[in-house]
């Protein structure tokens, strides 16, 4: 192939300088040659790429099939229940749902109802009138320590920093919520000016790095997060000690994304490499943790606290179910993300094989709350591929109040799924700093798309709810949610998941499921 190249490249040559010379057209098409000759000759002394320096010039084919790959499995290959992470039917209701178009289906489901994971709920030969049930239900949190309780949705946006996120992505987010009458989480980013210009309800996350609330050093500083935290705008903060993207590790802010702009929002020195650890240095220990959540809540004038964490180790969940009896010190909500959650850019490793799945982690702080005898005092919030109203239904009967999502928000906002949120490519204009994409995003008419799929999604999460002849959601239930575990045997989430007696994890009756990981748990330490 080299061989052929060389020769067809020195008579291409040889004919384009005899032509040029008698006739002065094939001088256009020497232009057009050459840059030709040359790439493939380049090809040849590289030595970085075998496939480019055995093929010239054609090698590089292969590069711009591997590029167009997602899109063209996307749109030409893949069918409309195999797409990855969101399949096509759910990609299709969202989008729907964001422009107000028609989201029926015809001719019945496409999905296989005797595969293994098919899930349904249970209705009711006395369904409820839609109508007449709360369209908007809302949930109150906020414990006995709490002055300043929130009233919040059943589905709110979950965690996105900006600079993850662009400026436009983020301020149509918030002007959404704001319509919807919803909640926005800023992720660990900080608060930006794009989180604060549309006026919407904020939840303030707290990350390892204490972004918008931190000192020189990089420690938590009281006066930082308090100028934050006291804003009208902000009604929860939320402490992260890990994200069902990447448990258990630690961020990166290369020096060339640290902006003057984004240093300024995250109080850091602008043009350097910033580090967020895999743990909170303001606290070592579950009491310690319990602990600096009340002095938040204090700081912040009595507004709820809570913290969001894909569940790990059991023993350390239960170490801190322990200190909060202790200290009888309890946050407002628990945030449980799945190990499917994914807005974050991770190792494959991490988003593949880290950390417990949404609904066994729902289960599970669910069950332990309960089974504290504590559960009163906490609100649980769902936060792992919520896509569409049956999968609230299901997460509130696992155990949530609320739910959050991400990845819905974000294809309401116009997002094609075109997996190049780490490269700062997003076509998009919601996952780059790239202002010529940016400004594909038209703010007015992003933020009504997400209000949209907001209302329309909780609608029909009540018209599921009222179809089982159910008018509130804490009267759901895992009962009420079956899944074909085999072909011929079907079982209900309370028989998959079963609840255990409250109070039971303070008496001799700890379930043998959780014994070992009770007794090696310690409110001293993780």
């Amino acid at each position: 192939m080299r061989k052929s190249f060389i020769v067809v490249s020195v008579i291409t040559v040889a004919v384009i300088i005899v032509w040029t010379y008698y006739w002065n057209w094939a001088f256009l098409l020497g232009i057009l040659v050459f840059p030709l000759v040359y790439m493939g000759a380049m090809d040849m002394v590289q030595t970085k790429q075998s496939i480019r320096r055995n093929f010239p010039l054609l090698g590089r084919l292969r590069y711009v099939f591997e590029d167009f790959r997602p899109k063209i499995q996307q749109y030409f290959v893949e069918n409309d229940t195999d797409g990855a992470p969101i399949n096509r039917i759910d990609r299709s209701v969202i989008y729907q749902r964001a422009k107000k178009q028609i989201d029926t289906t015809p001719f019945g489901t496409q999905l296989n109802v005797y595969a293994e994971g098919y899930e349904w709920m249970s209705h009711s030969i006395v369904p409820l009138d839609f109508h007449a049930v709360d369209h908007h239900p809302r949930i109150l949190v906020g414990n006995k320590d709490c002055k300043q309780p929130y009233n919040a949705s059943v589905l709110n946006i979950s965690a996105m920093s900006f600079g993850s996120l662009s400026s436009h992505a983020v301020e149509a987010l918030n002007a959404g919520a704001k319509i919807g009458g919803f909640a926005h989480n800023t992720g660990e980013g900080g608060l930006s000016p794009y989180h604060l210009k549309g006026g919407g309800d904020i939840i303030w996350q707290i990350g390892t790095g204490y972004f918008g609330a931190r000192n020189e050093e990089g420690k938590f500083s009281p006066e930082a997060f308090k100028m934050n935290a006291t804003r009208a705008e902000v009604k929860m903060i939320e402490v992260k000690l890990s994200q069902g993207a990447k448990p258990g590790h630690g961020g990166i802010l290369p020096a060339k994304k640290n902006t003057p702009e984004v240093a300024a929002i995250r109080l850091v020195k602008p043009g350097t490499t910033v580090f967020s650890p895999p743990f909170h240095s303001a606290f070592s220990t579950p009491k310690e943790m319990i602990l600096f959540i009340q002095r938040l809540r204090e700081l912040s004038g009595g507004k709820p606290v809570g913290f969001k964490l894909c569940v790990g180790r059991k023993s350390e969940f239960i170490s801190i179910c322990k200190a909060m009896v202790e200290l009888d010190i309890y946050p407002d909500f628990i945030t449980v993300d799945g190990g499917e959650g994914g807005t974050g850019a991770a190792p494959p490793e991490f988003s593949n094989f880290v950390g417990m799945p949404l609904l066994d982690g729902l289960a599970f702080v669910d069950n332990m709350l309960k089974g504290f005898g504590i559960r009163h005092h906490v609100k649980i919030s769902a936060s792992g591929k919520i896509l569409t109203g049956f999968q609230i239904l299901r997460a509130i009967a696992l155990g949530a109040d609320i739910c959050n999502s991400a990845r819905a928000m974000m294809m309401a906002l116009g997002c094609i799924q075109a997996l190049e949120c780490n490269k700062n490519t997003c076509p998009a204009g919601v996952a780059t700093q790239d202002p010529n994409l940016i400004v594909g995003l038209v703010v007015d008419e992003k933020k009504v798309r997400v209000a949209n799929f907001h209302k329309n999604t909780v609608e029909s999460f009540v018209e599921l709810m009222a179809a089982s002849g159910i008018d509130s959601p804490s009267k759901l239930n895992r009962h009420q949610i079956s899944r074909r575990v085999f072909m011929n045997d079907v079982r209900t989430l309370e028989e998959i998941y079963p609840s255990i007696p409250p109070g039971s994890m303070l008496s001799n009756l700890v379930p043998e499921r959780y014994r070992m990981s009770f007794e090696s748990a310690s409110a001293e330490k993780f």
